[in-house]
């Protein structure tokens, strides 16, 4: 059984001149382990599909079906415990708490779990490099660094499925392709599935599959495979 199934979906919203479709009739699978990047002009909708995935938004209409579960039904406080125990959000902005030393934000949201899990965080900090910087404070670190850590809290209480929006978006290329390379490695190492929006051909492939979003529709490739057969 897939671990989540988005069916049909479709987002609109009103405007004085008439309703503006964003997303039209969108269908996508994931399965656990599975790595899918997400792509497309901006303004195609690809944030927006997160934001429904994710319960920080309704759907116009269809179904989003998470580990057999209709999400999109739910109530805001069984959404905000799914998103809590069994999903990780990392966007552009890394959204660490300014007043946490960074091994107190690291545990953030494993502590709020209750499934902190110290062999694994000990990993997470030698593999992403923080060993020196668990004790300073968010403003003390670089970008990347910060980065970083966004990636370790977002992993740590190992979440069934990570939706990034943009994760290396205001990092240099270089940083970026280092922390994209670590990424998605901890991300499988973590055993959870990853839906990732990126403009980036170089990004998009180090995932298993890739989508593109125009004009609301949605459409699969598996082009980085059939690219690395030639």
């Amino acid at each position: 059984m897939s671990l989540l199934e988005v069916r049909e979906l479709r987002k609109s919203y009103s405007q004085p001149e008439g309703e503006t479709v964003v997303l039209d009739g969108v269908s996508l699978t994931l399965k656990s382990g599975e790595s899918v990047a997400l792509r497309g002009e901006s303004g195609s909708g690809k944030s927006t599909l997160l934001h429904l995935i994710a319960g920080l938004d309704d759907a116009s209409s269809g179904d989003i079906i998470f580990e057999g579960l209709a999400i999109h039904d739910l109530p805001m406080a069984k959404k905000a415990e799914i998103r809590r125990e069994k999903m990780s959000l990392v966007f552009q902005q890394f959204h660490l708490i300014s007043t946490l030393k960074i091994r107190d934000n690291l545990r953030f949201q494993a502590n709020l779990c209750q499934r902190l899990d110290l062999g694994f965080e000990q990993e997470l900090i030698e593999k992403l490099g923080l060993q020196d910087q668990l004790r300073k404070y968010p403003h003390q670190l670089s970008g990347g660094q910060q980065q970083r850590v966004a990636i370790a809290r977002a992993l740590l209480h190992r979440p069934a499925v990570v939706l990034a929006d943009e994760p290396t978006g205001n990092l240099d290329e270089q940083s970026s392709l280092q922390v994209m390379e670590l990424f998605r490695d901890l991300v499988k190492q973590a055993g959870s599935a990853l839906l990732m929006v990126t403009h980036s051909r170089e990004m998009a492939a180090y995932l298993d599959m890739q989508c593109w979003l125009q004009q609301g529709k949605l459409s699969m490739s598996d082009e980085r495979l059939v690219a690395e057969a030639l």
